[in-house]
């Protein structure tokens, strides 16, 4: 997938998704002063996980980002829909890499959707699937990585912070056009992901 060429009509999409867990400060730090460090207190308060969605296109050096209380089959459809009417809306397929978890099927948008909206978004959808333990094959996670360190490296305990944080970090990565140097060639693909 990853070798074919850039064409906006046939675009080629990975998808995957992470936890993030809000956690609050249960003491307020002591500030920095000359000669001294800031001092932080190991203790925090734990409030709840959130997942995020990501999406990226590697040829076209884009990123797509949603937060969700949850990862339920009705979050993947509606984060699907997203992904093809807002920002494919042209495109008239969208090659979908992702892992083989068990909200990522066609179903999902029977589940979320009436039928003929769900008709209309599998059609437009191919989906391609990582092998088992293969799931590092997927661009989406590297960008999931990036995310993490660039952006969420820290303590926060609100859903709309991280939200806040997270579509900046997108907006400032397409802004540059990011992409990844995928060096995992086919031939090299061929010796290690035989077993797979």
């Amino acid at each position: 997938m990853y070798k074919r060429p850039y064409d906006p009509k046939y675009s080629v999409v990975c998808m995957d998704e992470s936890p993030k867990q809000l956690i609050s400060e249960a003491r307020t730090g002591i500030a920095m002063r000359p000669g001294q460090p800031k001092c932080e207190d190991y203790e925090y308060i734990r409030k709840g996980v959130v997942n995020i969605f990501m999406a990226t296109e590697t040829l076209g050096g884009y990123q797509m980002v949603e937060i969700t209380e949850k990862k339920k089959k009705m979050d993947w459809a509606k984060f699907c829909k997203y992904i093809a009417d807002k920002h494919y809306a042209k495109a008239e397929k969208i090659t979908l890499v992702m892992d083989n978890f068990s909200t990522h099927k066609a179903g999902s948008f029977y589940d979320a959707f009436a039928q003929e909206e769900a008709r209309r978004l599998v059609k437009r959808f191919e989906f391609v699937y990582t092998p088992k333990h293969g799931s590092w094959l997927n661009m989406a996670e590297i960008e999931l990585q990036v995310m993490n360190k660039q952006c969420l490296d820290r303590h926060i305990d609100s859903i709309d912070v991280i939200s806040s944080e997270v579509h900046a970090w997108a907006r400032a990565r397409n802004t540059k056009n990011a992409t990844i140097n995928w060096q995992f060639t086919t031939k090299d693909a061929r010796i290690k992901l035989k077993r797979l």
